[in-house]
């Protein structure tokens, strides 16, 4: 046998022996993955990523590594180890990088941390590898969503309706950027839409909801989440907070147990507490305001957010004094309260204001025609509903 010839017939050894042990790798790395699985399924997670890790150490190029880097950084995840299982699914990704499902994963989990920007990358990816997969664009629709990118979003979830039409996800998908344009009839009909298709889309409902609500249409929101808390009570409870929420605040009840607010017009001073018998002598009395949600302590305990005065109301019987001429005698209620404090559990506000009679001792007043107002914020920052930021003891709230 020739040189040549020996060579060739080693180098046909060296072959043999190299794909030998690459295939007992492969079983052995097999192996480790099963085992990984196994006690992934008997959630003990720790011991699991430990498999996990041996079946890509084994054969870091064979069959299993990437899906063992998969199942290792589902395994991170149960452990509350998430930048370990970013890393999991990146080296999934460098193993084989031609998976669309694994760029998806990691995107989804990318997005779930709120990094819009990063998943955006690995949907992009995705939806390289496997253009005709809806939920690859979905995806990428809802990174746009986030980054504010309303014209590419739209354009994504329009080829989620080509792909995928019977689904209503597309609609959906485009009744979230309406929503977000604040175009919010043009989202309640792409969310009717997708209903049409999908008439459990519960989720759909759950945005319509939100739309309404985002419209000041409260019934028809209550609507919503009276057909959602019979199928789907964890999307009724967001829809009835964010409707709580929005929803601008008032007056729900006023009262007080020393400011006879509904006594007549010509009223004298003097009847509304003996001390104001005496000539320039001054009383307080409180009011109390219930507001019907949780409001801003600071904003309502500025007094510059509240105003007493005389009611200018247009309707019938609104006006101070019926709208007839004031008498000289007639006192002028305080412009601003003395103080208030904001009781939050009870959602009350107790105003505290002074009545002073005037030097002849005769003054005259109209407590149901003394009008409180409140141009303050609640807790989230809305402002009060102008339906419900007005109190007189004429007419009760208005």
């Amino acid at each position: 046998m020739d040189l040549l010839s020996t060579s060739a017939a080693n180098a046909d050894l060296m072959f043999s022996a190299t794909i030998q042990q690459q295939s007992q790798l492969d079983e052995l790395s097999s192996r480790a993955l099963t085992k990984g699985i196994d006690l992934y399924m008997d959630k003990h997670y720790k011991e699991a990523a430990r498999e996990f890790q041996r079946a890509v150490g084994l054969s870091p190029q064979g069959q299993y590594s990437s899906d063992a880097s998969n199942y290792l950084a589902n395994a991170y995840l149960k452990q509350g180890k998430t930048e370990k299982a970013i890393d999991a699914y990146q080296q999934s990704v460098d193993l084989n990088p031609f998976r669309d499902d694994t760029h998806l994963t990691l995107g989804n989990l990318y997005f779930s941390l709120g990094r819009p920007k990063d998943a955006e990358k690995e949907y992009k990816a995705a939806v390289k590898l496997n253009p005709t997969s809806a939920k690859n664009n979905y995806s990428l629709g809802q990174a746009y969503l986030e980054l504010e990118q309303y014209s590419s979003a739209e354009n994504q979830f329009n080829v989620v309706k080509r792909l995928a039409p019977e689904s209503g996800s597309g609609e959906f998908g485009i009744g979230l950027v309406r929503s977000r344009e604040q175009r919010y009839e043009d989202a309640i009909q792409s969310f009717k839409t997708a209903i049409g298709k999908k008439s459990d889309f519960y989720d759909a409902y759950a945005e319509m909801g939100y739309a309404h609500a985002d419209l000041g249409e409260m019934d028809q929101a209550k609507e919503i989440v009276d057909f959602l808390d019979k199928n789907s009570s964890s999307l009724a409870d967001s829809l009835s907070s964010y409707m709580y929420e929005v929803d601008p605040p008032k007056f729900s009840l006023a009262y007080s147990t020393n400011f006879f607010k509904s006594k007549p017009m010509n009223t004298t001073v003097a009847s509304m507490d003996a001390y104001l018998a005496n000539p320039n002598a001054s009383k307080t009395f409180t009011m109390k305001f219930v507001f019907d949600k949780e409001m801003d302590r600071e904003s309502v305990e500025n007094i510059l957010n509240w105003g007493i005065g005389r009611s200018t109301g247009s309707g019938p019987g609104e006006m101070y004094n019926f709208g007839l001429p004031v008498a000289d005698t007639e006192i002028m209620p305080p412009n601003y309260p003395d103080h208030v404090f904001y009781d939050a559990k009870a959602q009350t506000a107790v105003v505290t204001f002074s009545l002073t009679q005037n030097a002849a001792a005769n003054g005259t007043i109209d407590p149901s025609h003394i009008e409180f107002t409140f141009t303050g914020k609640d807790a989230f920052g809305h402002k009060m509903n102008p339906s419900g930021d007005q109190f007189r003891g004429f007419d009760g709230v208005a």
